[in-house]
């Protein structure tokens, strides 16, 4: 009960999919993904990149329709916010855990060691590579870095951008990891997806400074019941209050009328994708 997942890419199994505020978002979770991303890799087709959506993905592109369009034209829309997985269950997906884009990437690398896949990371500060690139390399020792770049935090003149596209193509990574912050990553992947000749991009937001030491981590029991909102709010509250407090609460009240108009009128307002 399904639709082929990706426009880009031959699909090797259809998947489940629902709307949330007319943003798509997939019923799949880890195994699946990584399955595609091989799937992805084999047939080097390129154009393909999956979007790791939470509660501000949602709400960023409720509010900005490039956004909602580049979500929308993913390869993938993955359940990484747990109230994500709450409204996949409401409709019908019973998923067993959110699709958490750090343990995807880690699984991935885990995985690509063993298989010689190659990475491109895209993203955060030099200093925040140079020590995220450390701590790869600790955990996966025969990792293959293909290369990074951090991008400057300002708008790119054209120059710099077709630099920075040649570079990463030349460069012929197997998997482009983009960590640049919601919703930056996605509209980037959206608007570079033609010209970048990779198999595939995933944009992992945090994962970048997680993996580098640079934040800390919510412990693995506080994001599998869901508050690893409030422990990254305790943590960086100046940057984060809007995200899940205004964000979080508007969520919530938008979300819950559109459960209950499916469930009172549900041809007025179909969410589920068949």
């Amino acid at each position: 009960m399904g639709m082929c997942l990706t426009m880009n890419n031959d699909c090797f199994k259809s998947i489940s999919q629902i709307k949330i505020l007319g943003i798509r978002v997939d019923a799949v979770q880890t195994p699946y993904i990584i399955q595609y991303m091989e799937d992805c890799i084999a047939k080097n087709t390129g154009h393909n990149y999956i979007v790791v959506a939470n509660v501000d993905t949602i709400m960023q592109s409720k509010r900005n329709p490039k956004m909602q369009e580049a979500v929308n034209a993913s390869s993938l829309s993955i359940p990484d916010g747990f109230p994500l997985l709450v409204m996949q269950r409401l409709y019908g997906n019973p998923l067993g855990r959110r699709a958490y884009g750090p343990d995807l990437m880690k699984e991935f690398l885990k995985m690509a060691e063993k298989k010689e896949y190659s990475h491109f990371f895209y993203g955060a500060t030099e200093a925040t590579l140079s020590k995220l690139i450390k701590n790869l390399k600790a955990l996966f020792p025969k990792i293959l870095i293909a290369g990074v770049y951090s991008p400057p935090f300002r708008p790119l003149t054209q120059e710099e951008d077709d630099r920075i596209i040649e570079m990463i193509n030349k460069a012929v990574p197997s998997v482009l990891w983009v960590g640049i912050g919601c919703p930056k990553q996605e509209l980037w992947m959206y608007s570079h997806r033609e010209k970048l000749n990779i198999p595939v991009m995933v944009g992992v937001g945090a994962a970048f400074d997680f993996f580098a030491g640079i934040k800390p981590q919510a412990p693995r029991w506080v994001r599998n019941n869901g508050f690893e909102w409030l422990f990254r709010l305790i943590t960086e509250p100046k940057r984060l209050w809007r995200r899940y407090l205004v964000n979080g609460s508007l969520f919530i009240y938008y979300a819950g009328i559109e459960v209950l108009v499916k469930k009172f009128h549900p041809t007025k307002h179909p969410s589920r994708i068949d």
